[in-house]
């Protein structure tokens, strides 16, 4: 048969089946190929129902309509459209370009789909049931959707380019090699990487895409409790939001808005540890009712993120550990609630400029938090909080968090050292409330006026010396710099002697615990 003549002239072939053929004049006139029976249980293409002869076709026949296929007839746009159609074969487009737009709703394949390195316009496959997806280093100038799909052995789209959106909504993946279920490491998506509702049974692997919108992972369940983890996207760059939170079920909230009220739910569900280190986030990364599953030895790791807008408002997890060493965050929204027990929270180098809590978070309880994140002292942590609550006007409470850092510090001090701090805490807590110093000083004063008018001392110089007052002599005892001329005037003796002593010693204590406590105070400031 001559080209002219043959698939290129637009003449049917020979050797084509019955559903073939009407699949070759379909493609030329652009429209649907449809050979679902409206039957449900008859047209699932997940169901153990076989499908006869008259709704299959081979795959290399797919692959030579994408490929080399005829031209449209006048008037048309060519067009590969499938709907309940059963593909044999490894549908083979590897390395090719599909210029065709490609559509596959309801349709089973018996073998593996080959996409590496191939470019496209833009590829559906809906609901199909496909054993695994190869599409390393494909490249679409449009779309790839792959909605309630299901793949036995996984997908891999290694270094792929996705021109706009990617679409992953509902689908069901297995592992395939290496335990994966999505090997996506070096991804590109020029819009949005919808995967809500996704349910991924192996590691889904995001190592170091980038997503030109944002990603959404609402109602997914990610399974993966046999291994370390079950979300690892190291250096994910995402240039606006990452959701890690609810679903709509049964409504229109798929595409990402938030449920309405009376709305049942799919909260995102993770099964598995979770790694986001040295990830960018334009906007934020949002856990809002997240619930993540550990082991001991699996964690959320949010190592070095960066982002303006941390949404922790997730459930506590039982087990396992929340790692936010190095991370830089501008607000940090969060609930008392949803962070781990002490031991299992880490936040060394953890910097943030805001806090806003979600419901009732006092700060017995942030205190509490930051205790969580240190098993053993650091004054870092204490010390940020300390500011990010001075900047919002709330100094008393500053005040509050570094006195709990002196009495944190108070405890790894040898045992001199810590008597002379509960000295210092007790007296006027570390300088932090000055007030009480005033306190001290008018007992200690008053009660040495009282003892002091009994004293009945002798002058010094019996021919000039002041009148003996006893409040003002109380008083030259207790300032230890200022000279009030009573101290030097008159003789005590025996126990009266030892008061006096005492009275000095208090006053200078007084006096260098106040000077601490204002150094401090003067250096935060």
């Amino acid at each position: 048969m001559s080209e002219e003549a043959g698939p290129r002239g637009g003449d049917l072939p020979d050797d084509l089946t019955a559903a073939e053929a009407g699949m070759w004049q379909a493609f030329r006139n652009g429209s649907v190929y449809d050979l679902t029976r409206g039957d449900g249980a008859l047209d699932d293409p997940h169901g153990d129902q076989p499908w006869g002869p008259e709704r299959t076709v081979r795959a290399r026949v797919v692959a030579w309509l994408l490929l080399a296929g005829p031209p449209a007839l006048a008037g048309r746009v060519s067009a590969l459209k499938l709907a309940g159609v059963q593909i044999t074969g490894p549908l083979d487009l590897a390395g090719g370009t599909v210029t065709p737009y490609l559509e596959l709703r309801g349709c089973r394949f018996d073998q593996e789909v080959l996409l590496p390195e191939a470019r496209c316009t833009t590829v559906r496959f809906v609901d199909c049931s496909v054993p695994r997806l190869e599409a390393a280093r494909l490249h679409t100038e449009g779309d790839l959707h792959l909605p309630r799909c299901r793949f036995r052995y996984g997908v891999r789209l290694t270094d792929a380019h996705i021109g706009t959106d990617l679409l992953l909504n509902q689908a069901v993946v297995h592992p395939g090699r290496g335990g994966r279920s999505i090997a996506a490491d070096g991804l590109t998506v020029g819009q949005d990487l919808q995967a809500e509702m996704l349910q991924s049974y192996g590691e889904l692997s995001l190592r170091g895409a980038k997503v030109g919108v944002s990603l959404s992972l609402r109602g997914a369940r990610l399974v993966n409790p046999c291994a370390r983890l079950a979300l690892n996207a190291p250096q994910l760059t995402v240039e606006r939001t990452l959701y890690l939170t609810p679903a709509g079920v049964g409504s229109s909230l798929l595409g990402g808005m938030t449920p309405a009220r009376g709305t049942r739910v799919q909260r995102f569900e993770c099964q598995g540890g979770v790694r986001l280190d040295d990830g960018r986030f334009g906007d934020a990364v949002d856990l809002e009712r997240a619930r993540l599953a550990f082991t001991d030895d699996q964690e959320l790791s949010l190592r070095r993120v960066q982002t303006p807008e941390l949404r922790f408002l997730g459930e506590k997890p039982r087990r396992g550990k929340v790692v936010l060493s190095g991370a830089r965050i501008v607000t940090l929204v969060d609930r008392a609630g949803s962070w781990p027990e002490p031991g299992n929270l880490q936040m060394g180098g953890f910097t943030y400029e805001s806090l806003v809590p979600r419901g009732p978070f006092p700060l017995d309880r942030r205190l509490d938090w930051v205790a969580a994140a240190t098993a053993e002292y650091h004054p870092e942590p204490y010390e940020r909080l300390a500011g990010v609550l001075r900047a919002a006007g709330e100094d008393e409470d500053a005040r509050e968090v570094l006195l709990a850092k002196q009495r944190r510090r108070r405890e790894t001090l040898p045992p001199a050292a810590k008597l002379w701090g509960y000295v210092q805490d007790w007296t006027v807590a570390y300088g932090y409330r000055p007030g009480r110093a005033a306190v001290w000083m008018a007992v200690l004063w008053a009660a040495a006026t009282f003892a002091f008018a009994r004293a009945g001392p002798q002058p010094m110089d019996s021919g000039a010396h002041p009148v003996w007052n006893p409040a003002l002599f109380a008083l030259d005892l207790l300032l230890p710099v200022i000279d009030l001329g009573q101290a030097d005037q008159w003789r005590l003796r025996g126990g009266w002697q030892w008061l006096a002593a005492v009275m000095i010693l208090l006053g200078w204590v007084l006096a260098t615990t106040v000077a601490a406590g204002a150094t401090r105070m003067l250096r935060r400031g």
